[in-house]
């Protein structure tokens, strides 16, 4: 059974000098850990702010906070690859489902995308409290699955905006429903990597996927032209939508680079 796993912003604890010292958890961290009724003597695992693993004993509690003795310690992991995920703005609460459980597959960011025919607009202050929502959902996701990091999730940007960011991906993977059948997610990974020379397990790809209404063909050409090793990719002749292709896509690519079991 894995171990209760909290994430610590500010704090380092190769630079505890005590024994037993207090895990600085957020406010609703601590509240997680007070619904999980630790008690004494139970193990969690930590990963502090230079995103080391630690495993702690919980010796007691004060003012709500654990007292810990570190029992284990691992280095930071090796980045292995990463999959960032572009998605069109979505109402509801579908940004919420596709960063709750592409988090959960194994995302490294969001980059949430404004698009001509997104349905949602959001001025300055709802994109600002929209992210830290979004922030705190793929936290909770992360600590939930087991993720050895928290995913970034940037604030809204335009498709143009985005575009200039993708320059040094090894690839992006842009969704569209208009995409050949024969554009194939499989080729468009393995292509990228033989012409890069990059290994998979540093292999950083972009996966874009368009709001409800799917990406304007402007915005497509946008993004075909950001990065040499931009290409067209269908998931095939079904119609998702746009919170399911937000989730199935990047667990796609992340398989191809040896990821969901596919080592």
């Amino acid at each position: 059974m894995s171990l209760p796993r909290f994430f610590l912003e500010n704090q380092v604890l190769a630079a505890e000098t005590e024994a037993v010292f207090p895990l600085r958890l957020e406010a609703d961290d601590a509240k997680h850990a007070r619904v999980l009724r630790l008690a004494a003597g139970e193990h969690i695992a930590v990963i502090d702010a230079d995103q080391d693993y630690f495993e702690c004993e919980i010796v007691d509690f004060a003012d709500e906070l654990p007292l810990v003795s570190i029992a284990r310690h691992e280095d930071a992991s090796e980045a292995g690859p990463q999959v960032i995920l572009l998605q069109g703005l979505a109402k509801g609460d579908k940004m919420e489902t596709v960063i709750r459980h592409a988090t959960e597959v194994g995302v490294a960011a969001f980059v949430p995308l404004t698009c001509a025919r997104s349905i949602v607009k959001l001025d300055a202050k709802k994109a600002a409290a929209k992210t830290e929502r979004w922030r705190a959902i793929a936290k909770s996701a992360a600590m939930q699955s087991g993720q050895a990091r928290v995913p970034e999730v940037a604030e809204p940007v335009s498709v143009r905006e985005a575009a200039a960011m993708l320059g040094q991906a090894t690839a992006v993977l842009v969704c569209w429903e208009e995409a050949p059948e024969t554009a194939s997610l499989r080729e468009a990974v393995h292509d990228a990597l033989l012409a890069t020379c990059t290994p998979a397990a540093d292999a950083r790809i972009a996966v874009v996927v368009g709001p409800e209404g799917g990406l304007a063909e402007e915005e497509v050409q946008l993004l075909l032209g950001c990065n040499g090793r931009a290409r067209l990719v269908t998931l095939g002749p079904s119609i998702l939508r746009t919170e399911t292709a937000g989730i199935v896509a990047p667990a796609l690519v992340l398989y191809e680079l040896g990821g969901m079991g596919n080592a």
